[in-house]
């Protein structure tokens, strides 16, 4: 039996990663075998209607000769009603468009590959001939697509950008362990003011970051459609950032306490505090000295480079996504 060529159009860095995975895919059915070939290109933006993703995912179809084409994005896709899409396909044209951030934020790969499966299987049966729409629900769907977004941010790859940051905190941490005023704050604190420190520390240090980097997006105009994109990639950006924060936070907070245990001497703290020393007190100096190091390394350091800003920001990556299909446009 002749194979079926498909094309796997997909945004850069994780949505490509995924594709390439996919290129094994066999029917299930025992149909015609699929001949799976993967472009790594942006094909579309934010702010266009789905159909238009769809027009240009033809048009690839064409120029490369392919019977199917899915596009694989990272970005989130919505209909005239504003509701949140897991799939647009249009048998017609063969070619369909699958949101992967509306997969949800675990198990990217196997549903991702379930999906797939799922839609060249009907987009290959020559009896299906009605376009396919899955919208998310209205009650559940906006969170699950959120996880998605924060996921394909990879907030992890935030720590290196961090880099100058955390060695500015590490080296503020390191001198604020061995002074003894540090001791009596630290002894003097309750259990609610660390926690208010903890997270005034990181949230002054996120918001230092957004406004550093300029990844704060605005509408493009006063559409709902609009508003609600740029409050969807502003809250990723939002999440994206507390988690790599907290990632650094949670490593300062290790070596702090192994520092402070090798370093101090339980009596000498014990005699400048005026009361007994044990390990848990080890524990609360390390953990205001985490809090304070991370405002003053956060604050005195910006990004080490702008691809960590862009992996932070869906606003930075639909910016070079609107450039990239702008000269290929032209070209």
């Amino acid at each position: 039996m002749e194979s079926i060529r498909v094309g796997l159009v997909a945004d850069p860095a994780a949505p490509t990663v995924i594709a390439r995975r996919l290129i094994d895919l066999r029917p299930l059915d025992g149909r015609n075998a699929w001949n799976i070939a993967v472009l790594s290109e942006p094909f579309t933006t934010g702010s266009e209607d789905v159909r238009a993703a769809v027009r240009r995912l033809q048009d690839h179809a064409r120029r490369q000769d392919w019977d199917l084409v899915i596009g694989l994005t990272e970005l989130p896709l919505h209909d005239s009603e504003g509701r949140h899409l897991l799939v647009e396909a249009d048998p017609q044209r063969q070619a369909a468009v699958l949101s992967l951030p509306a997969l949800g934020g675990l198990r990217m790969h196997s549903r991702a590959r379930r999906a797939v499966r799922s839609l060249l299987t009907g987009m290959a049966d020559p009896s299906t001939q009605e376009e396919t729409q899955v919208a998310l629900s209205r009650l559940h769907g906006r969170w699950r697509l959120l996880s998605g977004m924060v996921l394909a941010n990879r907030p992890w790859l935030l720590v290196p950008g961090l880099k100058s940051a955390l060695v500015a905190a590490l080296a503020t941490s390191a001198v604020a362990t061995i002074n003894s005023t540090v001791w009596l704050l630290a002894s003097s604190l309750s259990w609610w003011r660390l926690i208010v420190a903890t997270v005034a520390s990181i949230a002054l240090v996120v918001g230092w970051l957004v406004i550093d980097g300029e990844l704060w997006d605005r509408p493009d105009d006063d559409s709902p459609s609009a508003r609600e994109r740029s409050r969807l990639y502003n809250a990723s950006t939002l999440l994206t950032l507390t988690v790599g924060v907290l990632i650094c936070y949670a490593a300062l907070y290790v070596v702090n306490l192994a520092w402070a245990w090798f370093i101090l001497d339980p009596d000498l703290v014990g005699s400048s505090v005026n009361a007994r020393v044990g390990p848990g007190d080890l524990f609360v100096l390390a953990w205001f000295v985490a809090s304070a190091a991370t405002v003053g390394g956060g604050l005195g350091s910006g990004l080490e480079s702008d691809e960590a800003i862009r992996a932070a920001a869906y606003s930075k990556r639909e910016q070079d996504r609107r450039e990239r299909l702008a000269e290929s446009a032209d070209s």
